[in-house]
This record gives C-alpha cells, sequence and structure tokens, in this order.
C-alpha cells in the first residue's frame, strides 16, 4: 500500500463527538490525519443552519462531509454546498443502524438497494469535483454472505465509486441498539481484505474493532488504510502514535498540545460556545495514563466549567500530573 495514501490514517464519522471542535483536537495530535465531520443529513442542511453544520477550522483539513439521505437529488444539493464550503471529499454514511436512520430509509438500510445508492453516487460526483466515497458494513441482519458485500462495492465500483470505508461487521437493523451494533456483531476484518483483492484499484479502508497500535499498522500496511471510532475517542494518544506522514506530530509535546487548543478553546468560548462542548472531544486524551480520573472530573463537572472558565483546562492538566 502507498505511504502516500490520503486515507492512511482516518477518524470516523461519530454523532455528538466528532464536531468541529473534536476535529480541531484530533488535528493537534495527527497533522496528517482524514478527520471526518458527523453524519448530517440532507434535511439539516436543506431546511436547517447552514453554517452550524458546515462551518469547520482551515487547519482541518483534510476533512470530508459525511452526508445521510437517500434522494440522489437532494444528496448532489447538498455535496455542491459541501464543496463551497470548502470540503475535501464528500461520504455517504451506508452503515448507519439507528431508528431515526431506517425512519428516514438511508444508513444501512442502503445497503439493500445498491442501484439506489448508485444513482445517490453518480449524483453527487456530477455536482463535485472532490472524491465521492461511501462507508458501509459488510452485511444486514444475520447474512454474513461475502457475495452480498462483494456485489454492494461492485455495483458502486460501476458507477465510478473508487474509495470505500468498510466496518468490518453487519449493521442489525431489529433487535441491537447502535451501541451493540458497534459490538456484537463479530468482525469480518478477512473479508474487507477479500473485497481488496477483488477490487485491487479501489482504495479500501478498514473500520471497526481496531485499539491496539501493532494491529492499526499491521492493517494500515496490508490495505489502503484504517478508520479509528471510539479508540479515536477514547484513547486519543492513539492518533498520535499513528501518525506517520511528512507533517506527522511526532516529537510534539503534551505540553505544546494543551497550549495550542487552550488557545483555540479561549477563542472559541469568547464567540459564545459553551465550555463543556469544547472539552467534550478531550476528556479521553489522558485514558491509561496517571491523573486520568482527575482530569475527566474536572473537565466533566458543570461548576467547575462556569467557575474557571477556558483556565479549567490548565486546572485539569495540573491535577492529572504525577505529585
Amino acid at each position: 500500500m502507498p505511504q502516500s495514501s490520503p486515507w492512511r490514517l482516518c477518524v470516523a464519522p461519530m454523532i455528538d463527538v466528532t464536531d468541529r471542535h473534536c476535529r480541531y483536537f484530533h488535528r493537534l495530535l495527527a497533522p496528517s490525519a482524514r478527520l471526518y465531520t458527523e453524519m448530517i443529513t440532507t434535511g439539516a442542511l436543506l431546511h436547517g443552519d447552514v453554517a452550524r453544520h458546515l462551518d469547520f477550522d482551515a487547519t482541518e483539513h483534510p476533512v470530508a462531509l459525511q452526508l445521510g439521505g437517500s434522494d440522489p437529488g437532494d444528496l448532489a444539493q447538498c455535496a455542491r454546498m459541501g464543496r463551497r464550503w470548502g470540503y475535501d471529499e464528500i461520504n455517504l454514511n451506508c452503515g448507519c443502524p439507528s431508528d431515526r436512520v431506517q425512519k428516514g430509509a438511508f444508513g444501512a438500510c442502503l445497503m439493500a438497494e445498491p442501484v439506489l445508492v448508485a444513482d445517490c453516487v453518480r449524483a453527487m460526483q456530477d455536482a463535485v469535483d472532490v472524491p465521492v466515497t461511501v462507508k458501509h458494513r459488510l452485511g444486514l441482519d444475520h447474512d454474513e454472505s461475502y457475495d452480498f458485500v462483494r456485489d454492494f462495492v461492485g455495483t458502486l465500483y460501476e458507477a465510478g465509486c473508487r474509495v470505500f470505508i468498510a466496518h468490518a461487521r453487519n449493521a442489525v437493523l431489529k433487535g441491537l441498539s447502535p451501541k451493540e451494533n458497534r459490538q456484537v456483531p463479530p468482525l469480518r476484518h478477512a473479508d474487507v481484505q477479500r473485497l481488496k483483492r477483488d477490487f485491487p484499484d479501489a482504495v479500501i479502508v478498514l473500520n471497526g474493532g481496531l485499539t491496539d497500535v501493532a494491529d492499526c499498522r499491521r492493517w494500515m500496511q496490508a490495505l489502503d488504510g484504517i478508520m479509528l471510532g471510539r479508540a479515536a475517542w477514547h484513547h486519543p494518544d492513539l492518533l498520535a502514535e499513528l501518525d506517520q506522514g511528512p507533517d506527522s506530530g511526532v516529537g510534539r509535546t503534551d505540553e505544546a498540545v494543551l497550549d495550542a487548543f487552550l488557545e483555540y478553546v479561549r477563542r472559541q468560548h469568547a464567540a459564545g460556545v459553551p465550555l463543556h462542548i469544547l472539552v467534550r472531544g478531550i476528556l479521553g486524551w489522558r485514558a491509561g495514563r496517571p491523573g486520568a480520573r482527575q482530569w475527566r472530573r474536572l473537565l466533566s463537572d458543570p461548576q467547575s466549567l462556569k467557575a474557571r472558565g477556558p483556565d479549567i483546562l490548565r486546572d485539569a492538566w495540573a491535577a492529572a500530573l504525577p505529585a
């Protein structure tokens, strides 16, 4: 796999996690990683506050907009909006199994309608000049046939899609919560590797069950890249360990990251962003290290946040340092 792959290290779209503030923090840790927005539905963009959904800091590049929807015309219009806003990629969600997306007939439900997804991909490709990519599962419910995902990817490949981010589990649409869908269906990493063999000139990115540094590095070599989800949220240091791009943050001290993020927090807080929103993405930063509990406790305490403002970051850092 070429080490220059733009998808070598990605951070997954996570609802209520990967907002612009969390992405800014992740960018400090991993200057070469590819970042993704939370899933944003076409309805939210067509009928809501566009700036609230699409604004981001220029330092976040490369950053991808993930869309949720199933109407080719609406998706094309939203893709154009995302491109005008400056996003480097438009990604279609075909993997979320929540009740909300099932009611809207998009997300993982779309895997049952590959021809419709191909129409959506074509419409978005005609609308923008950046990559249109798809994030998907390996199957639906309890059918673990490799043929299903091979045929799904093949249909989209014929439509011109060349980047596939595969969450290496099925999506069980009835009976499992979104959290259970990230844990209960068995991982099938080998089937993602089969996709690469069957579609050698496509970019195949592995998502799901990646928590160990050595395992992550192995798959980064075997495929075109990996995408970290909860592991990047709960253990952000993984990003710094795995980022090996030309602008890698290796050698940047934790204190330097803290200083840069504190400066950002001050600006955003002065502009009216609530502090608890700004620090939400960094709660796991000291996980597995001394002082992790004190760090998380202080940054989660509404009274401390109100009393100290952005300076609570320095307080939490000092409290977490070994005595």
